[in-house]
């Protein structure tokens, strides 16, 4: 590979430190020699950070203003650093992938979500509207697509979706790089009474019923909540409810605050609500608490049922039901043999299959084959 290529990721929505196209996507491959730049939308000016060059184009004044002006800011700051290839994380920045593409650019589309299908999940929205936004996108993501070089799919479920349009599609998946998070032996005698969640908190991510299971625990175990409230309402409502006492609000969590939350914690819970764009998703928060060598309390998909039971990493319970989560946690804290046993396994699984390590190979050999012919 020579080392001329310039790479260029494209994000309007994503902070500048974002764990899968910062710390693991563009650090990979600038690692591996390529010349890597970020254009973002933050407010907070140009950077250069471990090899990879920050170019900030302001931040939005709002959705529409993100949609409009902020969209077409980074496709201007994206011409004028006239990369060799154009990585898109955002669906927004589809019309300016295509744009660029008719430059003669080559242009890659990393798919983190099934956003199809989460359309058809927003519960805003009438049935008719979901209905038609769903597949009036779908129809416009497979047009486009179909004329990139390449399309980035989170999970393989989505993946599979983008071969009937792109063949030259592959999963890269987001799973934890090896030792960010833990050591290689974690030290059990740190543990306390507690169990933990990171990430984004919303309704359909749980955080209700996670409330509700505190205040059914038996064992006295706290909960660790690590992240952002997404509405002002759901973080009134669960901070009414009588398991809040049992709660330590943490807000947003550097990485190095969550392997202090994770240390500390004698399971990861992530029971996210039975919705279509859940069901076959593979949270990364999930495999992060087994690179911890934590336990983990997941929702009962058939998807997560196998990777956790083959694994036997962890427990799956009807997230719905705070009973049976708070049963979980109970049965954790209340035997740490088990709950190491099971932290142990679920660490060999990462350290084996589930990392970020295979991950970049498979995103570094993309790349190579996209520039195979002119190197």
């Amino acid at each position: 590979m020579q080392l001329q290529f310039k790479v260029c990721h494209l994000t309007s929505v994503h902070a500048r430190n974002d764990t899968r196209i910062f710390i693991k996507e563009a650090q990979s491959l600038a690692k591996a020699g390529y010349c890597v730049e970020l254009v973002v939308a933050d407010g907070k000016g140009d950077a250069k950070k471990n090899g990879v060059s920050i170019y900030d184009v302001g931040l939005p004044k709002g959705r529409k203003d993100r949609f409009t002006r902020t969209t077409q800011k980074v496709l201007e700051k994206a011409k004028r650093l006239n990369g060799d290839v154009y990585h898109l994380h955002d669906p927004e920045l589809l019309p300016a992938g295509l744009k660029l593409k008719r430059m003669g650019k080559k242009v890659i589309f990393d798919s983190h979500e099934d956003v199809p299908l989460q359309i058809r999940g927003k519960s805003y929205l009438s049935k008719p509207s979901r209905w038609l936004c769903s597949n009036a996108f779908r129809r416009y993501e497979a047009w486009v697509c179909r004329q990139l070089d390449a399309v980035v799919a989170a999970t393989p479920f989505i993946r599979e979706k983008f071969l009937a349009i792109n063949s030259n599609s592959v999963d890269v998946n987001n799973f934890p790089i090896l030792g960010e998070l833990a050591e290689e032996d974690v030290d059990w005698s740190l543990k306390q009474h507690q169990i933990c969640y990171v990430g984004d908190i919303t309704a359909s991510r749980g955080i209700k019923e996670m409330v509700r299971a505190v205040g059914h625990v038996k064992s006295g175990a706290r909960l660790q909540l690590g992240g952002r409230f997404s509405d002002t309402k759901t973080e009134r409502e669960v901070k009414s409810y009588a398991g809040w006492e049992g709660v330590d609000q943490l807000g947003w969590l550097s990485r190095e605050q969550v392997r202090q939350v994770l240390a500390r914690s004698m399971a990861g819970v992530v029971t996210l609500h039975p919705t279509i764009n859940y069901m076959d998703a593979l949270p990364v928060k999930m495999f992060e608490y087994m690179s911890a060598g934590l336990p983990v309390i997941a929702s009962r998909f058939p998807l997560w049922r196998e990777i956790i039971e083959q694994g036997q990493c962890g427990v799956c319970v009807d997230p719905l039901y705070p009973e049976d989560i708070a049963a979980a946690v109970d049965r954790f804290i209340t035997n740490p043999k088990q709950a190491r046993q099971m932290g142990e396994n679920g660490k060999r699984a990462v350290r084996e299959r589930f990392n970020w390590q295979n991950e970049a190979k498979k995103l570094l050999d993309l790349y190579g084959n996209l520039f195979r012919t002119e190197c």
